[in-house]
């Protein structure tokens, strides 16, 4: 076999899980956009270089470019072998790709096959797999969903938690956003991830799943914070079998101060995200609301949320988007300790 090997999209994809590494070529901004999943960004030109060759090729042509660049492009690929490969043995198989394909995927591959590693090329880089991802959700996956429902506060990530650790297969949105998927969804100190990184994850788990074995996912919106589900996706789980979580609303209180805890001890934080409840509930309540969170009432404060905001919504969207909930199976908590939800789970799990 001649090294570097140029495969196409589907080629690679077929086994994208043999390759020892993912390594993509592009600059670190390319990078934090979206990449191939398990991917490690090793730049043959980083951001400013890739500026830099690039308007040089718009002003001057591709020799002056490609003379500039050249020196950058060695000089980094030394680096990432030195500081990381050169450990690797003859028999290590990387990947590399780039933005299509062409020069910095392909610098890094020949430099790589001249050392001796069967190296692959992605023939169309980053661009056709895209291309594939987007494809593939634009059809809804042949898959056995089964959908938690509940109230806010129910439990129902810490359920699908639990059924992932007893080795069910769990499609967590709201894990793959990076937001928990209402008005006090964003998580501290963790921003969301790109509307196509996000789409690259659900592939990449959606890939991964048995069809003949059933997938839990909770019932979520057409958008998690920011971020949108595939449409595709979307109507598939809206027409699967319903699970309905019950658990007593003290309960409900209880898991969301736990759950919430950023913004249980940070009243200023929580003030800004129910001022956007506004319009929904009036400046009087709100303001109301805004007094409890600084007094420290939060038990008061959550109960109100639930009764006034919470449940009512959630009573008009369950019965209007997930058509089978009429007919879901009642899976009812005595309390929120992991031991109920570890039976809730088997029960689930086992049927």
């Amino acid at each position: 076999m001649k090294y570097p090997e140029i495969l196409s999209i589907d080629d690679v994809l077929a086994r994208l899980d043999e390759f020892d590494t993912i390594i993509d070529a592009r600059t670190p901004g390319e990078f934090a956009l979206d990449h191939l999943p398990n991917a490690i960004n090793c730049p043959v030109l980083d951001d400013e270089q890739r500026v830099v060759v690039g308007t040089l090729y718009k002003q001057t042509g591709p020799f002056e470019a490609k003379k500039v660049g050249a020196p950058m492009v060695a000089a980094n690929i030394a680096h990432h072998i030195d500081t990381l490969w050169h450990d690797k043995p003859r028999e290590w198989k990387p990947l590399v790709y780039c933005w299509r394909g062409g020069n910095r995927s392909g610098s890094m591959a020949h430099i790589l096959a001249k050392i001796g590693w069967p190296v692959v090329q992605l023939e169309g880089g980053y661009k056709a797999f895209r291309t594939r991802v987007n494809a593939d959700l634009e059809q809804a996956p042949e898959l056995d969903f089964r959908v938690i429902c509940g109230t806010t506060g129910s439990g129902k990530t810490r359920l699908l938690d639990t059924l992932e650790a007893i080795g069910a297969q769990v499609l967590d949105l709201e894990q793959l956003a990076a937001h928990r998927g209402s008005v006090l969804g964003n998580l501290p100190c963790q921003p969301q991830p790109t509307q196509k990184a996000f789409e690259t994850s659900i592939w990449d788990r959606l890939r991964r799943f048995d069809p003949a074995l059933p997938v839990f996912v909770e019932s979520e919106s057409k958008k998690v914070g920011a971020l949108r589900v595939p449409a595709a996706l979307m109507e598939r789980m809206r027409a699967s079998p319903c699970i309905a979580l019950q658990v007593r609303r003290e309960h409900r209180v209880q898991l969301l101060i736990e759950d919430y805890q950023h913004f249980a001890c940070n009243a200023p934080a929580l003030n800004t995200q129910l001022s956007y409840l506004t319009d929904l509930h009036g400046k009087e309540k709100i303001g109301k609301w805004q007094q409890m969170a600084l007094e420290g009432k939060m038990p008061e404060l959550v109960d109100e949320l639930l009764v006034d905001h919470y449940d009512p919504a959630y009573t008009r969207s369950i019965h209007r988007n997930f058509t089978q909930y009429d007919q879901a199976r009642a899976i009812e908590l005595p309390d929120i300790s992991p031991a109920a939800f570890l039976a809730a789970a088997r029960a689930l799990h086992e049927a």
